[in-house]
């Protein structure tokens, strides 16, 4: 199938040519005098014989050579390594649209942290296995999260902290979706329009498991927010996910009756959604604070009465899936929504010529054989739809709501389990096994021992972090 382009002149004919950058394994380490000849304990010891303490790195005018097992040359591309990136788009055609177009700082920020991420202006760490002594160094990850590169270590860490929440029973999964003009909206209104996505759908949660007619009792969840449809496009969306229960005030467990097929009536759900919703944004918008774009010709108090109208009439996409079929399938979902940005880099397919191709789920193709497909953009308009989905400075895109509200989790949680202690019917809590990868990266060289981090610099190769604990448990393993 053809890819779907939209028209624009392209912004350069030369096609794109993936950059080899400087590897870090050639830069020397700097390291303070009192640093290089540490004695066993990791004090420095006035007066002490330190001639028995052997240097990992050979040292020369005290700089910190790497050994010899540390390649300088760049790798490969392995399989599972995009062979476009976000970053090369940027590195690009960046320049120029900062030139032709105003941004925000916060648009600013993020284009530069993607462009400089695991170069030299972030400076580099080192890594040794703990059981073979290999060294890796790389250049440090920008960590910004927007960016796709720097998820992996912000998602583990996540996901390893919602694994002690897990209660033993069924987790459902729910979507609220805002219609599209809202999405769009979302653009002139991105803090107000997302508080109130996050406001109305949770209190329409809220309100059913108070409902004795589903439930009667407080439940616990949390959303994740998502603003972008595959093609990039404003599509502003939650996902929540929930546990088939909730806490009473005298500390039962109260399980929904249909705990087996659905958590609520989604019918029921969207309509309650949409109408506290609906209220927020009228709110808003007599306050003063909605900002209404000039293409949506609303010119007075009657057109906006309108315009809310016609988003009354139509039905808004609240989805309740059956429940997951254990824990461990609720820590692999997370695992793939919590931390997603825009677009993955191994969706890139091709840059060249100023146009951007890139793939996208079509999910309303009912041929499933079909359903992957290709778009071409312009660089520009791929980067200005990259932008779009930038959030707030320090806005929370994950909220906790209900008995797992953070100011309350850990003592609700405390409750339910010694309420699951009591009933003897009760069945033992699923062993939930972390993520791959939660203990630390596999050597290499070895593929037994984990690659333990000993040496963060920054862009100025100041060293920020120096623990060589790790070369002297090896050393005391290795003449024992």
């Amino acid at each position: 199938m053809m890819p779907v382009t939209e028209n624009s002149a392209p912004l350069k004919t030369s096609s794109f040519v993936l950059p080899i950058p400087v590897s870090p394994s050639v830069i020397p380490i700097d390291l303070p005098a009192c640093a290089l000849h540490l004695p066993a304990c990791g004090h420095a010891q006035a007066g002490a014989d330190r001639s028995d303490i052997i240097s990992p790195f050979p040292v020369i005018n005290n700089k910190l050579f790497p050994p010899q097992q540390v390649s300088c040359h760049k790798k490969q591309l392995s399989q599972d390594q995009p062979k476009y990136e976000v970053a090369d788009i940027f590195n690009l055609y960046g320049e120029e649209y900062r030139r032709n177009h105003k941004l925000t700082t916060d648009q600013l920020n993020v284009m530069y942290a993607i462009e400089h991420c695991r170069t030299a202006e972030y400076g580099f760490h080192a890594d040794v296995c703990d059981n073979c002594g290999h060294i890796e160094k790389a250049y440090n990850s920008c960590r910004n999260r927007h960016c796709p590169k720097c998820q992996g270590i912000a998602k583990r860490k996540w996901v390893e902290a919602r694994i002690d929440e897990l209660l033993p029973v069924a987790h459902h999964h729910a979507t609220f979706t805002l219609p599209n003009q809202i999405s769009v909206l979302s653009l002139h209104n991105q803090k107000l329009i997302y508080d109130l996505l996050f406001n109305s759908a949770s209190q329409t949660l809220l309100v059913f498991g108070d409902d004795p007619k589903w439930l009667g009792a407080k439940i616990g969840f949390y959303g994740i927010l998502h603003t972008w449809a595959q093609t990039l496009w404003p599509h502003v969306h939650l996902h929540f996910i929930v546990p088939a229960g909730g806490l009473t005030d005298d500390g039962k467990w109260i399980e929904p009756k249909y705990k087996g097929t659905f958590l609520f009536p989604v019918l029921a759900l969207s309509k309650v959604f949409r109408g506290k919703f609906i209220e927020g944004l009228k709110e808003a918008y007599y306050a003063g604070e909605l900002v209404l774009p000039d293409n949506l010709n609303i010119k007075d108090d009657d057109e906006f009465e309108q315009w809310i109208d016609l988003l009354v009439s139509k039905n808004w996409v609240v989805n309740s899936k059956p429940p997951f079929s254990g824990p461990e399938e609720v820590v692999r979902y997370i695992g793939r929504y919590t931390h997603r940005v825009a677009i993955s880099n191994h969706r890139i397919i091709s840059i060249a010529n100023g146009q951007i191709c890139f793939s996208y789920k079509d999910n309303k193709e009912k041929d499933k054989s079909k359903v992957w497909k290709e778009m071409v953009l312009p660089a520009d308009r791929f980067i200005k739809r990259f932008l779009w989905h930038v959030l707030p400075k320090r806005y929370h895109r994950i909220r906790n709501y209900g008995f797992l509200n953070n100011g309350e989790k850990h003592s609700n949680l405390e409750r339910i389990r010694k309420f699951f202690e009591s009933q003897k019917d009760v069945e033992e809590f699923a062993e939930v096994i972390p993520t791959n990868g939660a203990d630390g990266i596999t050597c290499p060289k070895c593929g037994k021992g984990k690659l333990r981090s000993f040496l963060v610099t920054d862009r100025y190769d100041r060293i920020l972090k120096l623990d060589i604990s790790v070369f002297l448990k090896k050393e005391a393993r290795d003449t024992s």
